[in-house]
């Protein structure tokens, strides 16, 4: 027989945690599942630990290919799974999941019939976890059989494993992660969202997210890299194009809805780097940044905050340096406030 669950498990290069990652998942309360490794090409013992895991759980499988990134890895899951299995999910191979986490979503969907469940997350590192950052708003609380029209947070949602689909839904939509790209979760999470017809929301967490720690720091976390900085780009623009391409009326909304988000909270992010990065990632950040502004619509920037109207304003006109001294003032007169904040007695003391 089928599992019901199947969990994709890419790999490159984590030896330092990837027992402990293959732990969390074999120790899930919800034991009715398969469990996909994908080697991509790793260069240390990775490999050797996925396949001494697969020996000892018949569960776990391991699939082998060069290294292609981590979009191809998780596709390449996808194509090796059970093609009956009823849920799908995904797991980065340095993270963990608390003990019930399936169990607590698939009997959450086995009751609602909603095509996913997205859960909360903690980040975590060897001083302790604490609330994901990225996931506090739209799983402030739990909402069942609900959508991102009704919560417009959940376009935030981007993260691809802290979800369980529904495997008729995945398969469905047709979606498949980019290959050769970072920040490759989005163009898959995000339309996911527009697309389905209800979405559990779940405020317990689900999944814990490693926080590289010194002089361990993933890709991803380096801030000022600029392949970062040009794929997140590309990214909001993997969406787009697919909103675009949508031909219901109301993908032209759900457009106007996401592009506001990026104005507002994505493409800001970038500001807090820019200061830090050298003339060259500068340089990549003015010419990125402004083609997507000019895709979404420059006209736009008007109805916008006035400290957001500037600094896009700068942008567009490639005013660098007086982009960068602005957006230094703005980070000291924040370290100051809060400061302030922290100096402030408290009443009745």
């Amino acid at each position: 027989m089928a599992p019901r669950l199947s969990v994709v498990v890419p790999i490159y290069n984590v030896e330092r945690y990837l027992q402990e990652c293959l732990d969390s998942i074999a120790a899930q309360t919800f034991e009715d599942f398969e469990c996909v490794m994908v080697d991509d090409g790793s260069t240390d013992t990775s490999a050797a630990i996925a396949e001494a895991f697969a020996a000892q759980d018949a569960r776990f499988r391991l699939v082998r290919q060069e290294n292609k990134g981590l979009g191809a890895a998780r596709n390449t899951g996808w194509r090796h799974l059970d093609p009956h299995a009823e849920y799908l999910a995904y797991v980065d191979s340095d993270d963990t999941l608390p003990p019930g986490a399936y169990q607590l979503m698939i009997s959450t969907l086995d009751e609602t019939g909603s095509d996913f469940a997205a859960g909360n997350a903690l980040r975590f590192r060897s001083t302790g976890s604490y609330q994901s950052g990225a996931h506090r708003k739209p799983f402030a609380q739990t909402r069942l059989r609900t959508h991102v029209t009704e919560v417009p947070a959940l376009v935030t949602d981007r993260t691809a494993w802290n979800k369980v689909y529904r495997r008729s839904f995945y398969d469905g939509a047709e979606l498949h992660y980019p290959e050769g790209i970072l920040y490759e979760d989005a163009p898959v999470s995000v339309p996911h969202h527009y697309l389905a017809t209800a979405v559990d929301v779940l405020s317990e967490p689900i999944y814990h997210w490693r926080e590289r720690e010194l002089g361990d720091a993933s890709i991803t976390q380096g801030r000022t890299n600029p392949r970062g900085l040009v794929d997140r780009v590309r990214s909001m623009e993997l969406v787009r194009a697919w909103l675009i391409a949508r031909p219901e009326p109301k993908f032209a909304d759900y457009l106007r809805s996401y592009d506001q988000n990026c104005l507002v909270e994505e493409i800001p992010m970038f500001f807090w780097w820019v200061p830090d990065g050298d003339q060259a990632y500068r340089a990549l950040y003015q010419e990125h940044v402004t083609r997507l502004l000019e895709a979404i619509g420059t006209e736009r920037i008007a109805a916008l905050r006035a400290p957001l109207r500037v600094k896009y304003r700068l942008t567009l006109a490639n005013r660098m340096e007086e982009f960068v001294a602005l957006q230094r003032f703005h980070r000291l007169y924040r370290r100051r406030r809060a400061q302030l904040r922290l100096r402030r007695p408290v009443a009745g003391a």
